[in-house]
C-alpha cells in the first residue's frame, strides 16, 4: 500500500503536534517547492534520502502496440530518483 498525502499529514500531526490544517499547508508548501525546483530544471538533493534529477530524453521512434503503427515520440524531460546510501541500507535492513 502506498503512503498518501493524507498519511503524511496525519504523521505530521502526530509527530510534531500541528493541527491538520497546519500540517496540510506544510505538506502542500513542501511539494510546491519541490515541483517548482524541478520545473525550473534544478536537481533536488535531500541529504540522507536521495536526489531527484531531471534527465532529457531525445525524440525516438515508437510503435503503437495495439495497431503496430509506427510513431515518433517527442523529446521530453523525465524525473529520476537516486536514493542515498543511508536510505538504501535502511531499506535493505543493514
Amino acid at each position: 500500500m502506498a503512503l498518501t498525502k493524507a498519511d503524511l499529514v496525519n504523521q505530521l500531526c502526530l509527530n510534531m503536534g500541528f493541527n491538520k490544517a497546519q500540517s496540510f499547508r506544510i505538506i502542500e508548501s513542501l511539494l510546491e517547492i519541490i515541483k517548482h525546483a524541478l520545473e525550473s530544471g534544478d536537481d533536488l538533493l535531500v541529504s540522507g534520502f536521495g536526489k531527484f534529477c531531471l534527465k532529457q530524453k531525445r525524440a525516438r521512434k515508437g510503435r503503437n502496440p495495439a495497431t503496430g503503427e509506427s510513431a515518433l515520440l517527442p523529446a521530453r524531460r523525465v524525473v529520476t530518483f537516486k536514493c542515498s546510501g543511508c536510505l538504501r541500507e535502511r531499506v535493505n535492513g543493514k
